[in-house]
């Protein structure tokens, strides 16, 4: 094993954030979620945002402390000391990467469909392998694909607001209308979380940032903002264009937006950026992904061949392989939105583990530098991590049971992996 390569500045890692954010959950969800909050979907998304903020916060803190791959295991082993607890909320963070690659593959496969009569599937598959070979050939190269990538997939939004709001045949539109009342609202916002996940995994890329510990926690922040203000945006434009009923029915939906405005010039406009930015979520999803194995693979919770750095290309090129290799096993699943909702489950989980690391880590760790620090505090005690803690378990009890059962299928399966991965490392030693 060697060091990972430092390529990435505070633009490239905001970029890669705001890249990893945007994506299907816009290009693909928002069409779904107004289908269950109606008119009133803007707050469903101003709800994600401030649940995203806290968290967002927690992680700028953490980051700045532990500026480490495999992220989320380093800072619950911190808090904790518990190698089992810690391996659990690593492995999650690693299964939720696998499964948005996958998720947001067939996203692109949706779309890639209006132009090419491809199988969905198949589309996701080929995808994922070239995408996994930019990953391989170096973060380098993968940053600036990000970063191109996120500028047309931005446009695409603006593009959304711009006709939005300008458009003079947009009908009048009561953002208050409620068709299932809060309860839609609270399934919209559970469902469109998946589009503020992202931010995350920008801790997971730590050892190939440039002076991380200040950069990080600007990134984060940064990326943080410019989705949510685009977002919420988006949700308001999209409704003078197209009424909820249209908007939930279609499979995409920004798509059907920029039609409806601009006609099939439009559409095809759109369908093409949607590619840009399913394909570049999937990208940098494939990247935090494999530095999370690598991570896990270095603190020795996963096999050590996962840690081999590539001696050229300076990439956990083993990692990366098997990254690939699992995102298109989930790949074969088909159904976005429970594929989404599974990763979200997974993801808050993860989530509410992070927040409350910051609290005890306040505790155990008082004297330790925190280049970074959240704000609000009383005494030693973060408030907002507290929010982000409570906000996170109360969005965990929001799922059916199909999602809930599947996710403590991977907690179970992980657990079941660290006692086997262990008893055979005591066998060998033996």
């Amino acid at each position: 094993m060697t060091e990972l390569k430092r390529h990435m500045g505070l633009f490239q890692l905001t970029m890669y954030g705001v890249g990893l954010t945007f994506g299907a959950g816009i290009y693909v969800l928002i069409g779904e979620a107004t289908g269950l909050a109606g008119n009133i979907v803007w707050l469903s998304f101003v709800l994600s945002a401030i649940v995203a903020v806290f968290s967002g916060l927690s992680y700028a803190e953490l980051g700045s402390m532990f500026p480490k791959a495999a992220a989320e295991y380093i800072f619950v082993k911190s808090a904790f000391r518990n190698n089992f607890i810690a391996f659990l909320v690593g492995w999650l963070s690693a299964i939720t990467s696998i499964i948005t690659a996958a998720t947001v593959a067939l996203g692109f496969g949706g779309y890639l469909g209006q132009f090419v009569e491809i199988p969905i599937t198949l589309a996701a598959i080929l995808l994922l392998i070239g995408l996994s070979i930019v990953n391989f050939i170096g973060i380098r190269e993968s940053a600036w694909t990000n970063t191109i990538f996120t500028i047309i997939e931005a446009s695409g939004l603006v593009l959304i607001i711009f006709i939005g709001f300008t458009f003079v045949d947009a009908k009048p539109v009561d953002y208050l209308d409620s068709p299932f009342g809060f309860s839609g609202v609270i399934l919209a916002f559970v469902l469109i979380f998946f589009a503020f996940i992202g931010f995350e995994d920008m801790a997971n890329v730590a050892e190939e940032v440039k002076n991380p510990k200040k950069t990080l926690p600007r990134a984060i922040m940064l990326a943080i903002a410019i989705t949510c203000t685009m977002y919420i945006l988006v949700s308001f434009a999209s409704l003078r264009l197209l009424d909820w009923q249209e908007l939930g029915g279609s499979d995409a939906p920004l798509a059907a937006i920029a039609n409806r405005a601009l006609g099939p010039g439009g559409q095809i406009i759109l369908s093409s950026i949607a590619l840009f930015a399913t394909a570049n979520t999937v990208l940098i999803t494939l990247v935090a992904g494999a530095r999370i194995l690598f991570g896990l693979a270095a603190h020795k919770s996963l096999p050590m061949f996962l840690s081999l750095v590539h001696s050229k290309t300076k990439t956990p090129w083993i990692a990366v392989v098997g990254i690939m290799c699992a995102a298109i096993g989930f790949a074969f699943i088909g159904d976005i939105v429970l594929v989404a909702n599974i990763v979200v489950f997974a993801v808050v989980i993860t989530f509410a583990m992070v927040n409350l690391s910051v609290i005890v880590l306040r505790y155990v760790e008082p004297n330790m530098e925190r280049p970074f620090k959240t704000p609000l505090n009383i005494g030693r005690f973060p408030v907002l991590a507290l929010f982000g803690l409570i906000s996170s378990i109360y969005m965990g009890f929001q799922f059916e049971i199909p999602v809930i059962g599947v996710g403590i299928g991977i907690i179970a399966a992980g657990a079941l992996f660290y006692f086997l991965y262990n008893k055979h490392i005591k066998n060998l030693r033996a």
